[in-house]
């Protein structure tokens, strides 16, 4: 196989210690290969040396620790070891600017970084999120600068990452991995790596342009999705019925090699991807002269659900007779999505500001963020316990359903709060029979088309 060691099992370079490239680096390592991390941030790689992990993902700090102790994981702050690895492994940050154009300039600076330590018959697969074409027209430029013509002496293939936080470490051992290389040796290459080193399924797709959209697709029909559902769920609001019972029944529904799959509503959507990717795609469309009318509506929906969901609590507390200007609001998971920490983009922020407008003191927690991004994010520091959020709380916001917000019964936030305290479900899901027990222990519910 062209691109790959035929006597022994390739060595890899992961250029981007973030949480994409921490956790290929920490499974690869796992796996038996031989793996370093590097990232230009000095205190983050210095952090990583030393077995600790800011990244909230479940088992990642442990594999690292596994990885740094077995020897076969090690983390720098430059790529001087490029050279001497097989595979390298491009998962740099992708932002975008103001207009919603991908800003390449990460990734660019760690390609020409890149060049001239390569040599030939290694491969690299950028994992990166861009625009269609930017391998072929950004990537491939920079790395032929200095005499390795990709496809020819250098193999060059797109991999999209796919992977859910929470539980991305599990979907790198499972899920599929589509493979778009610049020619067909380089998609073989990558495909077989793949599949010995991670025993993952591959999905070939035609060149590297349609891995690049891939990606795109996904997290916008993701972001469409979850707007299809707040929508649906200010509709049940409009006619008194419970949006879980709707989705439920209406996902029974044949469609396609499926069934019908309607997302659930939450208080907003975050994360570093879906209020990004989409936009990314609707950009690069207009640039080509096609609008693309579902990305900004959808936008504009899930945009808007923080303050609609603090404006469903405020109407709450006006309706119980609390005025808002005098209550206290503890306010349960600040993370974007539930069993993670990270807080980037996260639809709480919002929340807490429209609420904090509305004259309500605020007490946060949230068990897997880092207390220190809490406080540069929302300006105060979170409460050290969930008891110390609760105490005397005129209602409980829960807005990332973390295990540990799962695991409190009526009976727990009975005992913390005033009496009749509004439970306010924005990512929770209480099912009927919880929400008839949240009613038996003197406690109010509202949720988000609930």
């Amino acid at each position: 196989m062209r691109f790959l060691p035929h006597d022994r099992d390739p060595s890899v370079l992961v250029v981007g210690a973030g949480y994409v490239g921490l956790c290929l680096a920490a499974v690869l390592a796992q796996r038996g290969l031989r793996v370093i991390a590097a990232d230009v941030d000095r205190a983050h790689v210095e952090r990583l040396r030393a077995g600790r992990c800011t990244i909230a993902e479940p088992g990642l700090e442990e594999l690292l620790r596994d990885g740094l102790a077995s020897g076969r994981l090690t983390v720098t702050a430059d790529l001087s070891a490029a050279s001497d690895c097989d595979v390298v492994l491009l998962t740099t940050g992708t932002p975008v600017d103001a207009e919603g154009r991908l800003d390449p300039s990460q990734l660019e600076a760690a390609c020409r970084d890149l060049a001239p330590r390569l040599r030939a018959g290694q491969l690299v697969v950028v994992k990166c999120t861009v625009s269609p074409g930017t391998t072929r027209t950004v990537v491939a430029p920079l790395l032929a600068g200095h005499g390795l013509e990709p496809g020819t002496d250098i193999g060059l293939v797109h991999c999209p990452e796919r992977l859910a936080e929470g539980q991305a470490l599990d979907q790198l051992r499972e899920l599929a991995v589509v493979v778009g290389g610049v020619n067909a040796e380089s998609a073989e290459a990558a495909t077989a790596f793949w599949e010995r080193h991670l025993g993952v399924p591959v999905h070939p797709v035609k060149d590297a342009d349609v891995a690049e959209a891939v990606k795109l697709a996904s997290n916008w029909w993701i972001d469409h999705n979850i707007a299809m559902a707040n929508e649906l769920a200010l509709f049940c609001d409009a006619f008194g019925i419970d949006v879980m019972d709707v989705v439920t029944a209406a996902n029974t529904l044949p469609k396609g090699a499926g069934r019908m799959n309607v997302l659930l509503p939450s208080v907003g959507v975050g994360g570093s991807c879906l209020p990004k990717d989409p936009v990314m795609a609707a950009r690069a469309a207009a640039d080509r002269g096609v609008e693309l009318r579902t990305v900004a509506t959808g936008r504009a929906v899930n945009d808007a659900m923080p303050g609609h969901a603090a404006r469903n609590l405020v109407d709450g507390l006006h309706k119980l007779g609390t005025d808002p200007a005098g209550a206290t609001v503890a306010v349960l998971g600040l993370a974007f999505k539930s069993d993670t920490g990270d807080l980037r983009e996260t639809p709480v922020a919002p929340f807490v500001e429209h609420l904090r407008n509305a004259g309500c003191t605020i007490r946060l927690h949230d068990g897997l963020a880092e207390p220190d991004r809490v406080r540069a994010l929302f300006g105060q520091d979170p409460e050290p316990t969930i008891a110390a959020a609760l105490a005397g709380a005129d209602a409980v916001a829960i807005l990332a359903g973390h295990r540990e917000y799962r695991e409190l019964t009526a009976a727990d936030l009975r005992a913390a709060t005033r009496a009749g305290c509004l439970v306010f479900d924005g990512r929770r899901y209480f099912t009927r029979d919880e929400i008839s027990d949240l009613h038996a222990h003197d406690l109010q519910y509202r949720g988000i088309g609930r």
